[in-house]
């Protein structure tokens, strides 16, 4: 007889859902604001602002708190009108999405089958009383948040993180929503079974070809800096910013290492990326006017690239081991279905791989170029507006270069699989 699994029973004090759900999350706001503020408030009493008091110093670190959860802000320029200051420090949004994550496995802990949204709520709700206030506060007179986007756009991080880490928790969907989807799953065609395979597939391939571009990228990058660390040391010692000054500057770097390696790949790709308006940084040849004195920036190839043509491969070899892999699989189901169609194989093996090259292509470009969107920046004065790849180019070069990838690799999978044994 199958035993039915009770839900598991809450852990944490005796307490209404949604009140825990504001706990939680508030905590999780609360230890990533205090991340923000201590090193700032350690630059303020070495007298690093000397400008500022304990106010601008709290100020800045709501400034700081919204742009590490992706939140714009708006500059008063001295010649009138505002400019838009966004930049996503894609390595310091980990905080605060791992701090959420760590409260949605809590919360799944202490929630039954169809109450989670009860602890959502109230998680959500406070999380968004937060990020209103820091707007709030963040207003200083040149700098200042819109209040809608300080109480929605930190939501993003945290929704994410909450929900993720619940559904690891719960290990279905069932415990979270009441609804089994492998029950309803059952319940369909044995067509509709096959083509969710085969779609499902086909994700997974595209998710697998982003990551190895991305990784392909970050080792390039890597390669980059070592190259030119004498550069970067340079600029070091001309900034002169002191132990904690340029350990600030350090840690800032660190949080915009995953922007620079989706840069990475953009550049790879041949879309290239801008370091302000009218410059173009892309394997053919760089054409970009003065940079800030930041010192990764020292790490930017100049010049014509005489090799800089290879770095196309990349992608292409990233959609290889994503075609391969979709081989491995065994669920082209499409090509399958194509074969009871008809007993030319040499149109279905053609028009099955094409199809999958297409498919995955359009996918891991569609990822690719919500990446380069959230990778952008803008610092919002001057030609400094436009810093980062082109989403819409570099999707489609990757969707094109990987689509030829994922039909070699799957062309060329029988190969490597008999090699292999």
């Amino acid at each position: 007889m199958e035993v039915m699994k009770l839900p598991t029973k809450p852990r944490a004090l005796p307490m209404p859902l949604w009140l825990q759900g504001a706990f939680e999350l508030g905590q999780a706001a609360v230890i990533s604001a205090l991340i923000v503020l201590v090193p700032l408030c350690a630059v303020w009493l070495a007298g690093g602002f000397a400008a500022r008091d304990a106010l601008g110093t709290a100020q800045l670190a709501a400034q700081s708190w919204l742009v590490l959860h992706g939140a714009p802000l708006h500059l008063a320029l001295p010649v009138g009108g505002t400019g838009l200051l966004w930049a996503v420090p894609l390595a310091l949004t980990l905080i605060p999405f791992l701090l959420a994550w760590r409260a949605g496995r809590r919360l799944a802990r202490a929630s039954y089958t169809d109450q989670l949204w009860q602890a959502l709520l109230g998680a959500l709700a406070v999380y968004a009383l937060f990020g209103l206030g820091a707007a709030y506060l963040a207003d200083d007179g040149a700098t200042s948040a819109p209040p809608a986007a300080g109480a929605s756009v930190p939501l993003i991080a945290a929704g994410a993180g909450v929900l993720i880490g619940a559904y690891r928790e719960a290990g279905s969907w069932g415990r979270l929503i009441g609804v089994d989807l492998a029950e309803w799953i059952s319940t369909t065609s044995q067509h509709s079974r096959w083509a969710g395979s085969y779609v499902w597939s086909a994700v997974r391939a595209a998710f697998l070809a982003v990551i190895a571009a991305l990784g392909l990228s970050a080792l390039l990058l890597a390669v980059t800096l070592a190259i030119h660390w004498a550069a970067i040391a340079t600029i070091y010692e001309r900034l002169d910013a002191g132990m904690i000054g340029g350990a600030v500057v350090t840690i800032g770097q660190l949080g915009f290492l995953p922007n620079l390696a989706v840069w990475t790949l953009a550049w790879s790709s041949g879309a290239g990326f801008a370091l302000g308006t009218g410059s173009s940084i892309s394997p053919l040849a760089t054409t970009a006017g003065p940079l800030p004195a930041i010192p990764l920036l020292g790490a930017v190839p100049s010049g014509v690239l005489e090799y800089g043509l290879a770095a196309l491969a990349l992608p292409v070899a990233a959609g290889i081991l994503a075609g391969w892999w979709f081989l491995r699989e065994g669920e082209n189901h499409f090509d399958e279905w194509l074969q009871l169609k008809t007993d030319a194989r040499w149109f279905t093996a053609a028009a099955s791989t094409l199809t999958l090259g297409v498919f995955v292509g359009v996918l891991a470009g569609a990822a690719t170029a919500v990446l380069a969107l959230a990778s952008r920046a803008s610092v919002g004065v001057g030609r400094f507006v436009d810093l980062g790849p082109d989403p819409l180019w570099t999707g489609l070069l990757v969707a094109a270069e990987v689509g030829i990838g994922v039909v070699i690799g799957y062309a060329a999978g029988p190969m490597l699989e008999r090699e292999s044994k």
